[in-house]
């Protein structure tokens, strides 16, 4: 596999579940954000900008399409990579798949800005962490 995509597994658990015995739609906004928190654990040199503090990136937008339901015992892998690069947002794009027998059961768009902390706004995204993303990049 391409090494600009993470993968995070995942075991859906009971409490994961609905009335209707599948993954409720909202507890894939958890398996969505535990693939990207990943995805920078996987990438040091990305996470190193965003541990000093005074920057952050910040989800302005997610798009999600489910595509068939997940139920108690599925083991699911979420794949994330960096899609976009722009000068002022980044867009990843997210899968999620059913480790049995590969069929994706959802899969997101989330576009986000790099946020001044001091200032709470959106700024560039140049210089050296753009450098580190734009290696990343895998449309």
């Amino acid at each position: 596999m391409d090494p600009r995509i993470s993968r995070t597994a995942l075991r859906v658990r009971g409490y994961h579940l609905d009335g209707y015995g599948h993954v409720n739609n909202a507890r894939y906004l958890e398996f969505l954000e535990e693939g990207r928190w990943a995805y920078f654990d996987d990438r040091p040199g990305l996470a190193v900008f965003l541990q000093k503090g005074d920057v952050a990136f910040v989800a302005v937008n997610l798009n999600i399409d489910y595509r068939r339901a997940a139920v108690a015992g599925d083991d699911l892998e979420v794949l994330t990579r960096l899609a976009e690069l722009g000068s002022r947002r980044a867009r990843m794009h997210q899968e999620v798949r059913r480790v049995r027998d590969g069929k994706p059961v959802a899969s997101a768009d989330i576009t986000f800005v790099l946020l001044d902390v001091a200032a709470n706004r959106a700024i560039e995204i140049g210089g050296e962490i753009r450098e580190a993303m734009a290696a990343l990049v895998l449309p």
